[in-house]
């Protein structure tokens, strides 16, 4: 927990990226609209003054200039109002921006994502991102402008009590300490009403996920044909009325004490209305000077009245502290990213030679050992097939490969050099990785595919070379604008691709990434939703096609998996066999007794798609 001092700090830090011109001329314009009551009430009583002391045909010329002073700083009223909001917008995107930059900067230079998988994370993640989901939530410009505005207002206070310190000095302290009691106490009333709130926003979750799932198009088929949509909206008015009914509840009692309040703050600037008119009636305070100090009271009460300043100052606040716990989490590892890559003479220039040398690895939280003591060879060039059954850590395997976790034991090298001294930017340029649950991005086809490698200008050639390796050329033939049609129906003119013709295209994207650099592709369970037929095709261009690079595949179908160069089987976290195909089945283990099941399944006319989990 930050101390008070250091929570207001957090707010100041922000202004910085609104840069300097534009902030010097908004605080400015802060400055000189909080001065503006104070010098209206005493441009006020000046004119007031002149009438008084000038009757008759001299009065023009007596109050043209305090006349032309009023309207002087009405003029500049409009003026500073008029440029403040344009000026408080360019600021508010530029901080907010540069906010969000940073969020999602750090989120992806951490190297690897055991701590994105912590709910903790996550929702610091949701908190510092500055997308307020409600009304109690801010950005950090809404904080730090609020905060600056909060700090112009005491210059304007501290006027307002000059005025009535220079006419009736009793006055200011009558009205300041009422007011700011007030202050204080409709404060803490908001902050108890947001706290109310904050405590039905899990049931405001609930119901939008519900609402998702009512007008999305996949749950919409599923809700039309099975008939729940009157129970799906059942839930989310029950949720809506359990977040609701106790803010309601609050807001009631709240309205219930405002007459407290008027008469915490009323009653005074009554008193020193009511003491400051009978004064002037009996002469013993100027018409002038009554005008500065009803005009001045009325403005320090203003000053002193709630903001929804201090809403905006405490929510950024909570999104601030939750940014630097975030960067405090992730912080190490994302520096790390930075400044841990060797010189680029020292990562593989090509192909290498990738081994797992006694790797072990255990998830975070988990007690289970995933890899025992894994030890396997990735050669330039070689196709490697990948085989066991599920949970056997196939896909920890990649995981490992990949640099998004770190092995628990032993280590992974190219070339002999352990991949975490490469650095994971480093090493990811040599790696081109096809996982299970590939993305399906809302983007034209070509942007999906050159994705594969989005730090290199867009190679149409590589593009072209890369489809018609995955077989997604003909997929393009289909689209009505080819390498340019957005795939996804929510985008004009885009369409949407089925679960084979989307594995195509994902499969394109590494193999692009293979054609622009990358010396390993990894493809885990690459064609899941194709065809026997047109898996084999596929996997037959990969491997004419492939060139220097390695490949690893992993494949529950072991028909495809024959043709590798080499086949290893994991189970148990080892690898317990290795060998050609012919030599496996020769061998009579394990994998021939799996090649056995699935050829009598294929046999007797079943698609082996099957689970694995049917093999054990």
């Amino acid at each position: 927990m930050k101390s008070r001092g250091a929570r207001v700090a957090l707010l100041f830090g922000p202004l910085r990226d609104a840069r300097p011109p534009l902030l010097a001329a908004l605080v400015g314009l802060l400055v000189v609209q909080a001065a503006l009551p104070a010098a209206t009430a005493l441009a006020t009583a000046t004119l007031v003054s002149r009438v008084q002391s000038n009757p008759g045909a001299d009065l023009f010329d007596a109050t043209l200039v305090p006349l032309g002073a009023f309207g002087a700083l009405l003029l500049i009223g409009h003026v500073m109002g008029a440029l403040t909001a344009p000026l408080e917008h360019l600021a508010a995107m530029r901080i907010d921006v540069a906010h969000r930059s940073r969020v999602l900067r750090l989120t992806t230079m951490s190297p690897t994502i055991e701590a994105l998988e912590t709910p903790e994370v996550q929702r610091l993640i949701r908190r510092a991102r500055a997308q307020p989901a409600n009304w109690t939530e801010r950005t950090p410009a809404d904080g730090a402008l609020g905060r600056l505005r909060r700090l112009a207002s005491l210059l304007g206070l501290a006027g307002a009590c000059a005025v009535l310190a220079q006419y009736v000095w009793w006055a200011a302290p009558v009205v300041l300490v009422p007011g700011a009691v007030n202050q204080y106490l409709r404060h803490r009333q908001a902050t108890a009403f947001t706290d109310v709130w904050r405590k039905g926003v899990e049931h405001g979750r609930h119901a939008e996920a519900w609402v998702e799932g009512l007008t999305a198009v996949g749950p919409s088929m599923e809700l039309r044909v099975f008939g729940f949509g009157e129970w799906m909206v059942d839930r989310v008015q029950q949720h809506l009325r359990a977040m609701f009914e106790p803010t309601w509840e609050m807001s009631r009692k709240l309205l219930r004490n405002e007459w407290s309040q008027f008469l915490l703050i009323g009653t005074p600037l009554v008193v020193v209305y009511l003491v400051v008119s009978r004064d002037a009636a009996r002469g013993a305070l100027g018409v002038s000077a009554l005008t500065a100090v009803l005009t001045a009271s009325w403005s320090l009460v203003q000053s002193l009245g709630y903001s929804e300043d201090v809403r905006n100052i405490r929510a950024a606040t909570e999104g601030m502290l939750a940014y630097h716990q975030l960067r405090d989490v992730l912080g190490p590892q994302a520096a790390e990213a930075e400044t841990v890559p060797a010189p680029r003479s020292e990562r593989p220039a090509g192909p290498a030679l990738v081994a797992f040398e006694d790797v072990s690895f255990t998830y975070p939280g988990t007690e289970r050992t995933v890899l025992k003591g894994l030890n396997l060879e990735i050669r330039p060039g070689e196709l490697l097939a990948v085989v066991g059954l599920n949970g056997a850590g196939k896909s920890t395997m990649i995981k490992l490969l990949a640099g998004l976790y770190r092995p628990t034991g032993g280590r992974i090298t190219a070339d002999g050099t352990d991949i975490a001294d490469l650095g994971a930017a480093g090493w990811r340029e040599h790696v081109s990785v096809v996982f299970q649950d590939f993305v399906k991005y809302r983007l034209s086809a070509a942007d999906n595919v050159a994705l594969g490698n989005a730090t290199v200008p867009v190679d149409r050639a590589a593009l072209d070379t890369a489809a018609k390796e995955s077989g997604f050329d003909a997929v393009l033939e289909r689209l009505p604008d080819g390498w340019d049609t957005p795939l996804s129906r929510t985008r004009t003119g885009g369409v949407d691709l089925s679960g084979g013709q989307w594995q195509q295209a994902v499969l394109a994207r590494a193999l692009y990434a293979v054609h622009t650099g990358a010396g390993l592709l990894v493809l885990d369970e690459p064609t899941a939703h194709l065809d026997v037929r047109t898996e084999f095709e596929v996997f037959n261009r990969l491997a004419e096609h492939r060139g220097r690079a390695g490949v690893v595949l992993i494949s529950h179908r072991l028909s495809t998996v024959r043709q590798a160069d080499r086949i290893v089987l994991l189970d148990g976290g080892r690898i317990t066999e290795a060998g050609t195909h012919d030599e496996l089945i020769a061998l009579g283990g394990r994998y021939a007794g799996l090649f056995a099941i699935q050829a009598e399944r294929f046999r007797l006319g079943y698609d082996d798609l099957a689970d694995e989990s049917e093999l054990r």
